[in-house]
């Protein structure tokens, strides 16, 4: 099932290059009670990196949504006090796409799915993983204050 995960992964991507198609996507970044952050590791793509759960925007479907739907999917907790943070452009693995990122809570323990993602964990934020993408550093220095919002992901 990872084999045909990363297969398609390499396709889409291939696909949305070659197409420029536009596409919508939610990240999320999910607070448990002790302030630490839901950080996940996919099964494709760089799979040592941790990131912030997230994904497409279905048709006719809201970011919030979205969002909401994501986080269930990928690390099964449900999220709460879901609020809107910023919208993003990204040109990353060959689409044009826009990404709505939002703040949440959850009081429950994540698990990853098994097949999309592999690892789903909560890390203080002066202790995260060792590979964390650089788009989620850039969000967690943007919510620290340390670095100002360019609209870029």
């Amino acid at each position: 099932m990872r084999l045909l995960i990363r297969l398609g992964y390499g396709l889409r991507r291939f696909l949305l290059r070659r197409l420029r198609i536009r596409t919508r996507g939610v990240k999320v970044m999910v607070f448990n009670g002790a302030g630490e952050i839901l950080l996940i590791r996919n099964s494709y793509g760089d799979r040592g990196a941790f990131l912030l759960p997230g994904g497409g925007i279905g048709f006719g479907e809201s970011p919030e949504a979205a969002a909401v739907r994501e986080v269930r999917e990928e690390a099964g907790v449900p999220v709460h006090r879901l609020a809107p943070l910023a919208r993003y452009a990204s040109a990353a693995e060959g689409k044009r796409d826009t990404v709505f990122l939002f703040r949440g809570e959850t009081d429950s323990v994540p698990e990853a799915d098994g097949r999309e993602v592999v690892e789903a964990r909560f890390f203080a934020l002066d202790s995260l993983p060792p590979r964390v993408s650089a788009a989620t550093l850039r969000r967690i220095a943007e919510l620290r204050g340390e670095r100002a919002r360019d609209g870029r992901w």
